[in-house]
């Protein structure tokens, strides 16, 4: 089978996983990234760590019986494996402390595929399909689903990344809810070699059958800034502000990276 063959069958089923679902998780505090489309090459693992504090939240806990979001830290590693030059996997595990000790929260795969350089195309695409489990202190939508296709571009010094994300709850109130429409959207500027700085925006907009009222949506924006440390390391550092009164209010975060290879260095694609 030819690998454009491969890689089409491999969009068609993870659309399916998502279109065949259960009728989606709202925007969450674990991983506040907007994903570039580039996969981990074959050989490597990324390991990374999510780190973000909610200055301001909901300092109740809601009616859905969740615990409060305000000061609370959220960790959560994310290890990543290569498997070919255009797919990999990802796994994460949440955890939380709010006051009470540190608490596991929940697990998540992610297999994702991109469209391989030989194609040409004039932007970088990728596609990752996320599925796991969040106990239900910490989500009311206790397993759910997410597609997420991702489109980049570098262009000079500008660079941007647009996720249109798609969710589904599998089981909890939300999935009532049908497939959700949580688009981010992150745009930075080159401003040396190493730092590269600009505006991250993160929303779940509601059903896409029709959207929820503004004051129900989440909205969050802010500043965050990338350094450039070299091929195995990656630094985000950023702060995200709610813009309505269903969000979070200020969260700082911070993302550090580490690629490792083991065996023969990979052939290149």
């Amino acid at each position: 089978m030819q690998l454009a063959e491969r890689f089409v069958l491999l969009l068609a089923g993870l659309g399916c996983l998502v279109a065949t679902a259960g009728p989606a998780a709202a925007q969450d505090n674990y991983e506040i990234q907007v994903y570039g489309s580039e996969t981990v090459a074959p050989g490597r693992t990324m390991v990374e760590l999510h780190s973000n504090y909610t200055f301001r939240g909901a300092s109740d806990a809601p009616a859905t019986g969740e615990l409060p979001t305000e000061h609370t830290w959220h960790e959560t590693l994310e290890i990543t494996q290569g498997v070919t030059p255009w797919f990999e996997v990802g796994f994460y595990v949440f955890t939380s402390e709010g006051g009470s000790g540190w608490q596991w929260v929940g697990d998540h795969i992610r297999p994702r595929i991109r469209v391989p350089e030989s194609w040409h195309w004039p932007v970088g695409v990728s596609l990752s399909a996320e599925i796991g489990y969040q106990r239900p202190e910490f989500s009311a939508d206790t397993w759910t689903v997410e597609l997420r296709p991702i489109i980049d571009k570098q262009s000079g010094r500008w660079y941007w990344s647009f996720n249109p994300t798609l969710d589904r709850s599998l089981r909890g109130p939300g999935t009532s809810d049908g497939l959700v429409f949580s688009p981010n959207l992150k745009v930075g500027y080159d401003f040396t070699p190493r730092i590269n700085a600009g505006l991250e925006y993160y929303g779940s907009l509601g059903s896409i059958t029709g959207f929820a009222a503004v004051d129900r949506q989440q909205h969050q924006l802010g500043p965050a800034v990338d350094f450039n440390l070299g091929p195995d390391w990656e630094l985000n550092l950023g702060a995200v502000t709610g813009l309505t009164r269903s969000t979070d209010h200020f969260i700082l975060k911070m993302i550090v990276g580490r690629r490792f290879g083991w065996g023969r260095p990979a052939a290149a694609p």
